[in-house]
């Protein structure tokens, strides 16, 4: 059952929703789902203004202890003052995420010459001379050996207005779960597509994993995707205009039934674009066309559109609260001279100097060193990719998915909640019902889970509860159910905090359903 136009009526965020940010409400989408709207009206308001914030800071014993403000932080203190963004690399196996993005890297400045020269020789011993861009990105023997990429690769650079951290996700179906945490982290994806005859079938046809990671990457909040239609240089190809307007007329829906919007970029001046929340450009990543310069017109005579490096720096992303509750979900630790905790910044602001608490095992720790990438700062916000150095905790007390947070305002420890799923694709033979077992990815947290309860079904046509009590639920179905997990977890309403709150269910390597935390325990872990 194809259910691709279904996925929209629980698609998490939107457009313009605001990705992280105290009060989601301000920027939600005019094609946001009536079923939102219900649960809205049956659920207490729960945004927190700043000024409740500073009354319950006021009230709590254990009061976040600040750094002395600053007016005006100098660049010291703060860091670079260029805006972050995370951008995640997704696609098919073999549609040259790392080649493109070991392409960026180089283009940029940050791979010197040499550095490739080695690469083209151990690419070449190995006769894989395609491949010695992907060793930039790829750094274990296992994945130059195979050519695909297991782990999710980290690097950085920089242009002229942004800071930018790529994150290269596997595409192969074994190492989904990496994928998840990748795209978990990002604020806007490149979906990178195989324009070689054959390839752009085999990963867009059901099964392949350019549907299942554009799926993905929106449930879990990227909600601006350049689609880069790759390998355009390749013989079967040859920068036919063809190819690439049959490839973006098959794209087009379904990434409309996904949830983007998929009004293309606006042309203000000659060299100006709007990119809304979907563009599509022609590359080549091993030779770099199209990349860091526009495309050259004896190559390609029939674009006229940016390039990926002018895409990237215009898309605008909404600003996450730097003074809401602080919350980083910790993807990883490592002992060096304390302890040391790394994570992206969901809210709020963190200083050298901060009490703050380990949830969910309420532990105070003080912040005693802030790191951007290597660079120690004063002072970080929202949005950013963090080493946080912290005393009063072992690194062994501390596990991927606990979440470092306020202390007047903490995460809520958890082990079970009230959650809207939309049933994707069950396996062969099973149904949805009291007693499923699956593995929950929400942030950074991998865990076990059962569904215990079927509350009620969602009617697809009128968006309304039905009045009936499920006993089961199929293929496509929208379910408010109860989600129990093993061991307490830190979740955040979707309402405050979408980033928090929003998670897939996976069994034996399929995703089967994606949803969003509707109501947590009134007396919390």
């Amino acid at each position: 059952m194809d259910i691709e136009e279904d996925i929209r009526a629980l698609q998490l965020d939107s457009a313009e929703e605001n990705n992280g940010a105290i009060n989601p409400e301000d920027a939600q989408p005019e094609h946001v789902e009536e079923v939102d709207k219900m649960d809205e009206d049956s659920k207490p308001d729960t945004s927190v203004s700043s000024e409740e914030v500073q009354q319950a800071e006021a009230e709590v014993p254990h009061k976040e202890v600040r750094a002395p403000e600053v007016e005006e932080p100098s660049k010291e203190e703060v860091g670079n003052k260029k805006r972050h963004l995370n951008v995640v690399f997704i696609g098919h196996v073999d549609a040259g995420k790392s080649t493109t993005g070991g392409q960026i890297l180089f283009l940029s400045g940050q791979v010197d010459d040499r550095t490739i020269q080695k690469y083209e020789k151990e690419a070449k011993d190995k006769s894989r001379e395609s491949w010695y861009m992907a060793y930039i990105m790829d750094t274990n023997e296992e994945e130059r050996l195979k050519g695909k990429t297991v782990e999710v690769g980290r690097a950085h650079f920089e242009t002229e207005t942004t800071r930018f951290t790529i994150l290269d996700a596997p595409g192969h179906k074994s190492y989904v779960p990496n994928m998840i945490s990748g795209a978990s982290q990002a604020d806007i994806g490149v979906l990178v597509i195989s324009a070689r005859k054959g390839e752009f079938e085999t990963g867009y046809e059901r099964g392949g994993q350019t549907r299942e990671h554009v799926q993905l990457a929106k449930t879990l909040g990227v909600s601006k995707l350049i689609v880069v239609v790759n390998k355009m240089d390749d013989p079967t190809v040859n920068w036919s205009k063809e190819r690439y307007d049959e490839i973006e007329s098959k794209m087009v829906p379904f990434l409309k039934s996904s949830g983007y919007n998929v009004k293309k970029g606006i042309k203000v001046f000659w060299f100006t674009w709007i990119l809304l929340d979907l563009v599509f450009l022609p590359i080549s990543g091993l030779i770099g066309a199209n990349m860091k310069t526009r495309m050259d017109k004896t190559i390609c005579s029939w674009w006229s559109g940016p390039c990926l490096f002018e895409a990237l720096d215009s898309i605008e992303v909404p600003p996450r609260d730097p003074n809401g509750p602080f919350r980083m979900p910790i993807i990883d630790k490592f002992k060096d001279m304390g302890t040391v905790v790394m994570g992206k910044v969901e809210s709020g602001t963190v200083t050298e100097g901060d009490s703050l608490l380990v949830m969910p095992n309420k532990t105070h720790v003080k912040v005693v060193g802030v790191y951007i990438d290597e660079n120690k700062v004063r002072r970080a916000g929202p949005g950013e990719n963090l080493r946080v150095r912290l005393s009063g905790i072992d690194d062994e007390d501390i596990l991927a998915g606990f979440v470092l947070s306020s202390v007047a305002k903490p995460i809520v420890g958890v082990t079970e909640f009230i959650a809207q799923l939309q049933i994707l694709e069950l396996l062969d033979n099973a149904i949805f019902t009291a007693g499923y077992k699956a593995v929950l990815h929400i942030h950074s947290v991998v865990e076990e889970c059962e569904i215990t309860e079927l509350i009620e079904q969602i009617d697809l046509k009128t968006r309304k509860a039905m009045k009936k009590r499920p006993l089961f639920v199929k293929n496509g179905a929208i379910v408010k159910c109860r989600i129990q997990v093993n061991s307490t977890i830190c979740v955040e309403l979707f309402s405050d905090f979408p980033q928090l709150g929003r998670f897939t269910l996976r069994t034996e390597g399929k995703t089967i359903a994606v949803g969003k935390v509707m109501k947590l325990p009134a007396i919390s872990a």
